[in-house]
């Protein structure tokens, strides 16, 4: 078995208000992602949302089911989003092969018995972002490429905020129950995304950060409004959002984000904006 899985369960934000600092990385930041040859899964409580990833590069990778499951196989209740921040690589659902390029993303339906990733080379290999969310129906797998998405031009660079923004698995797009994931990359010369910041009680989120240089980092801002924490983060660095909580980061460098959501909803456009000189 070539998986390692935790589980996390989910904190209330009074609780949170007491954490010192690496209470609150054991809780919410997600480090060990993009490991060669294991697929490293973190099962959140919050919305039993998956993440994780899937690095093949000596041999294929096969997505097993984890104890936490209860299932015979991982897409028996399941759907799963996946996107390429490697090389070329080809996922196998069912003995139909879908070739991912980087930057391009899969969407695979619940009630697949056999998920394998691979690379097309292990000098250059692929690198699978996982999300996985509970499906109540049987959607059918997309493909979703880089010409494929909805883009969206957001900020500007007077408040250091211009970014672009894509929208991958939505349903605008695919298909889905209640998984959404798309990438957002900041601009030249600007360092904050999500800003002005935002909660949604309807839905958490997960930000996986990447393309984040080896020497520079990310800050990420979470916690509730008039009560905010931070993270330091570096690259291929997850991190766990709740419902109550803004999601915002900071770099001292360029970088790009991988935005992943579940919930009751899925109306994108539904959030609670955060005035920024509000912030605390």
């Amino acid at each position: 078995m070539n998986t390692n899985y935790e589980v996390r369960y989910a904190s209330s934000p009074n609780d949170v208000k007491s954490y010192d600092t690496q209470k609150l990385r054991d809780h919410f930041l997600i480090e060990n992602l993009m490991e060669p040859d294991v697929v490293n899964l973190v099962y959140t409580h919050y919305d039993r949302y998956i993440a994780g990833s899937a690095v093949p590069v000596q041999k294929p990778l096969i997505l097993e089911s984890v104890d936490t499951l209860k299932a015979s196989y991982f897409l028996e209740r399941r759907e799963l989003g996946v996107i390429n921040v490697g090389g070329k690589g080809t996922i196998s659902v069912d003995g139909t092969d879908y070739e991912l390029n980087h930057k391009e993303a899969l969407y695979i339906g619940k009630g697949h018995k056999s998920v394998v990733f691979s690379s097309d080379s292990k000098n250059e290999p692929a690198k699978f972002y996982l999300n996985s969310t509970p499906a109540h129906k049987a959607y059918p797998n997309k493909k979703i490429g880089v010409n494929d998405v909805e883009t969206i031009e957001l900020g500007t660079p007077e408040t250091a905020n211009a970014r672009t923004l894509r929208k991958y698995i939505v349903n605008s797009v695919v298909d889905v129950c209640q998984l959404q994931m798309g990438m957002t990359t900041l601009k030249a010369g600007s360092s904050w995304n999500t800003m002005p910041a935002h909660v949604h009680d309807r839905r958490m989120e997960v930000y996986f950060y990447f393309e984040v240089p080896e020497d520079q980092a990310v800050c990420h801002f979470m916690g509730q409004p008039q009560e905010t924490r931070h993270i330091w983060m570096g690259n291929n660095q997850a991190v766990i959002s709740p419902p109550w909580s803004i999601h915002s980061g900071s770099g001292t460098s360029g970088y790009s984000f991988i935005w992943g959501m579940a919930g009751e909803n899925l109306d994108y456009g539904d959030m609670d904006h955060c005035k920024i000189n509000e912030l605390k």
